[in-house]
């Protein structure tokens, strides 16, 4: 049996990878570490045990005992943070990795690094600068005809990300999060997205899968609308995001290896722009490809022992397009079609039409 180590095991994206694995042909070992005690607690592996965080100087040693003690051969990732330190240190794990070049992960885990890539390769990108003064940001607020995004250019979870047309909001919210020279100011594109999340082995892509976010979850709470809370998506097949999807990773890494989720915003054209790639690690709700039949955890567990991952029936966008998944605090996730929202209007729309000439309440 296989003993995998996996990293923020209390997590919602470690919890996911952890239910795809024990949804797998065969059997696993997990052994979940996580830095905080009470996420710990809600982790779904055989084995749980509590790590220091991963800035911290005796962390590499901490997962190497708890892998050796264990009999961890893989570890697996889901934080940004661990997976940058694991990515830097890989040389000094016991156990096996299958992780992209470490310079490959410093420049996704960086969003103007990124974008610098994508420019220069001529993928069409958001015009974005950096804010290190005040000019800086009068300058983006002129340039992009005074609506701007704001956001940082590390961390997931729309960390920082601001809209906003007026200059001393924008001031304002630079002040109060330290952004000055840590955040970017993009032009505003609209609120649509979609994510294409991909496995590669030594340059070829092994398989790849997109996917629409509908809404965030708790987005009505949140200042910039964006919580990085997927509350529903659905499965798309798109030749144009899976051509720019590929092109973006490309102008980055020539020979990808591992995870690449990259992120797109569709701009007023309707032309998905790539705005950061998720590297090394799912995104937090690739449970929903393992429910509807593409188990992306099991096949990267398989090639990184260096094995044939199960037969894979298309390698881009192997499910129908139009599944669904809705998600939510304290709650099973949901599979569905997305042609069930047409029903659901359409007995709304009868039941309406029934109460043509009876008074309002």
């Amino acid at each position: 049996m296989k003993r995998i180590l996996l990293t923020g095991a209390g997590g919602a994206a470690s919890i996911n990878f952890t239910r795809s694995l024990k949804m797998a042909p065969e059997p696993f070992f997990i052994i979940g570490v996580d830095c905080n005690p009470y996420y710990l607690q809600r982790a779904e592996t055989d084995e749980k045990y509590l790590v220091p965080r991963a800035t911290e100087g005796d962390y590499i040693a901490v997962i190497n005992t708890i892998a050796h003690r264990s009999g961890a051969e893989l570890v697996c990732a889901q934080p940004d943070v661990e997976v940058a330190v694991l990515s830097r240190y890989r040389e000094k794990l016991s156990s096996r990795t299958f992780l992209p070049r470490h310079e490959t992960v410093e420049i996704c885990q960086n969003k103007y690094e990124s974008f610098r890539h994508w420019q220069e390769a001529g993928i069409k990108v958001p015009n974005t600068r950096m804010i290190h003064t005040m000019e800086d940001l009068e300058t983006a607020f002129r340039q992009f005809h005074g609506q701007v995004w704001l956001r940082a250019i590390t961390g997931a979870g729309g960390r920082g990300a601001f809209p906003t047309s007026d200059l001393n909001q924008a001031r304002a919210w630079l002040d109060f999060n330290n952004g000055w020279g840590q955040f970017t100011a993009a032009e505003y594109l609209s609120p649509d997205s979609v994510t294409w999340q991909s496995i590669w082995k030594d340059g070829e892509l092994v398989v790849a899968q997109g996917r629409k976010r509908i809404y965030w979850e708790y987005g009505d709470q949140s200042i910039s609308g964006v919580t990085g809370i997927t509350g529903a998506a659905v499965t798309v097949s798109d030749p144009i995001v899976d051509d720019v999807a590929q092109k973006a990773i490309k102008a980055i890494d020539t020979t990808p290896h591992g995870i690449f989720a990259v992120d797109l915003t569709y701009d007023q054209q309707g032309i998905p722009n790539p705005t950061e790639i998720n590297i090394g690690r799912f995104f937090t709700t690739h449970h929903f490809f393992t429910k509807a039949g593409l188990n992306m955890p099991y096949i990267f567990v398989k090639l990184a022992y260096g094995e044939e991952p199960p037969e894979i029936t298309r390698r881009v966008n192997p499910l129908p397009p139009g599944l669904l998944w809705i998600r939510g605090m304290d709650m099973e996730p949901v599979l569905a079609s997305h042609e069930i929202l047409g029903i659901y209007e359409g007995q709304l729309n009868t039941l309406r039409n029934s109460l043509a000439g009876v008074p309002d309440v």
